[in-house]
């Protein structure tokens, strides 16, 4: 067993029954091939609950501060998280990306890039249009719909994905394709609150 294997499981047994987590939509994510994963950011918790709730394992990027950490930086990489350095053109975190996704895994991504102050959901950064047109891969939108509550109740929802085609067709610019995720997600966020 890898300590990815390992982590999930032993995350899943103390946050599923602490936040007793229920999981919608699960057969949304393809069983293989390329997949993004785009969600609302709303805690800390946001990556790990995302990570045990998907049936496939997912990578994560992670702000590149959280590498240098005397604990957490060695086992970051070990766990699927690569570095990105924020607030500038990060192209080797770009890279990263492109190939977990080219090589057919599962890329979790937070479009907002940061955590919602007000739990309301934000815009999203042209980034994750990005990946999503310069890769085949299908894309998933995730809302979880807290608030984070010991012994309350928190709601992970997979939405069907977003159809891509016409957008890569066309050609269609980055932060376009990035309001309709963040529409996708909107959309999933209302229907379930």
């Amino acid at each position: 067993m890898n300590l990815y294997s390992f982590a999930r499981g032993l995350v899943g047994v103390i946050i599923k029954p602490l936040y007793r987590i229920e999981v919608l939509g699960k057969e949304n994510i393809p069983k293989e091939g390329g997949v993004l994963i785009c969600s609302n950011h709303i805690d800390n918790l946001d990556p790990p609950v995302v990570g045990v709730t998907s049936p496939r394992p997912i990578y994560f990027m992670a702000k590149a501060e959280l590498f240098k950490a005397p604990i957490l930086g060695p086992i970051l990489p070990k766990i699927n998280a690569f570095p990105v350095k924020r607030g500038v053109n990060d192209r080797e975190a770009l890279r990263t990306a492109l190939k977990v996704l080219k090589d057919g895994n599962v890329l979790g991504i937070f479009p907002e890039g940061t955590r919602s102050k007000d739990g309301k959901l934000g815009k999203g950064l042209s980034g994750v249009g990005f990946f999503a047109l310069r890769t085949e891969c299908t894309v998933v939108p995730c809302a979880i719909i807290g608030p984070y509550k010991m012994f309350g109740k928190l709601k992970v929802v997979y939405g069907k994905p977003v159809q891509m085609d016409t957008f890569r067709e066309e050609k269609a610019s980055a932060d376009i394709v990035t309001d309709k995720i963040m529409d996708s997600i909107r959309e999933i966020l209302e229907k379930y609150k």
